[in-house]
C-alpha cells in the first residue's frame, strides 16, 4: 500500500534558514520511504515556491500532464493568436531548463521530462491536432517526450471515491457491478503509460539514495544547493 507523506513550507522566518529546513525535511522525507517502496511520486503545487523548484531539481522523471487545451498549453509555450504557431517558451519551462542545467553540472544526467496527455477524446477535433502540432514542435525545442495519455472516461471517475485504481483487482465486490471491457481498455492504458515512463532501475535508486544521503550532512550549513536526484 502506498504510503502518503506532507512536507509543509518552513515557519523560520530567515530566507536561507528556512530554505535550509524545507530541504533537509523534504529530502529527509524521501530517504524514509526509500527504504519501503521502489518509487516516490512527489506532487508538487502549482506555485512557484522553494519546494517546487527542489522537487523538481531532485527528481529522476518529470512528469507533466496536459489537457487538449491551448489554456494549459501556455503553461509551456506561447502561440501565436492567428496563427496558433509557437512563438516561445512559458516560464515553467524555463524553470524546467534551469532545473536541468543545475543537475547537468552536478552529475552530467538529465533529467527525463515527459508530457503526458490527459483526458483524450474518443474522437478527433481541430483543436485536438492543433495541440498535437505544438506539442511536438515544443518537445522539439525544449527536449521532453510526449506520451500516450489516458482518455475521458467514467471509471476513472467512478474509483476514485472508492479509493482504487483499474491496477486493483476488480470485481463486483468491490465496484458494484462486474468489469466491462471499458474497465479493461482503461487498465490497458495507465500500463502503457507506466511503460512510457520508462522508469529508473533500482541501481540507479540507489545510487540516488546515496546522492541524497551525502547532501543531508551538509543540510545544515548555509543552503547553496547542488544538485541532485531522488527516485
Amino acid at each position: 500500500m502506498p504510503r502518503h507523506s506532507d512536507v509543509t513550507p518552513s515557519p523560520l522566518r530567515n530566507i536561507d534558514m528556512a530554505e535550509a529546513d524545507e530541504a533537509e525535511r523534504l529530502l529527509g522525507g524521501i530517504e524514509d520511504l526509500t527504504g519501503d517502496f521502489h518509487y516516490v511520486v512527489v506532487d508538487t503545487p502549482g506555485s512557484d515556491t522553494y519546494l517546487n523548484r527542489l522537487a523538481h531539481r531532485i527528481a529522476d522523471t518529470l512528469v507533466t500532464p496536459m489537457n487538449d487545451s491551448f489554456v494549459d498549453l501556455d503553461v509551456i509555450g506561447r502561440f501565436g493568436p492567428a496563427s496558433g504557431e509557437v512563438s516561445g517558451v512559458s516560464q515553467y519551462a524555463e524553470a524546467v531548463r534551469a532545473a536541468r542545467s543545475e543537475r547537468i553540472g552536478h552529475d552530467e544526467r538529465v533529467l527525463d521530462w515527459i508530457v503526458v496527455r490527459n483526458r483524450l477524446g474518443n474522437f478527433s477535433t481541430r483543436n485536438e491536432r492543433s495541440v498535437d502540432a505544438g506539442l511536438r514542435h515544443l518537445a522539439t525545442e525544449l527536449g521532453f517526450r510526449l506520451a500516450e495519455g489516458i482518455s475521458e472516461r467514467v471509471i476513472f471517475r467512478e474509483l476514485f471515491p472508492l479509493g482504487v485504481t483499474v491496477i486493483d483487482e476488480l470485481d463486483e465486490k468491490i465496484i458494484g457491478v462486474r468489469p466491462t471491457l471499458s474497465h479493461l481498455a482503461a487498465r490497458q492504458e495507465i500500463r502503457r503509460l507506466i511503460s512510457a515512463l520508462n522508469l529508473p532501475t533500482d541501481q540507479l535508486a540507489q545510487r540516488r539514495a546515496e546522492m541524497r544521503r551525502q547532501y543531508l550532512e551538509t543540510a545544515g550549513k548555509p543552503l547553496k544547493l547542488p544538485d541532485i536526484f531522488a527516485i
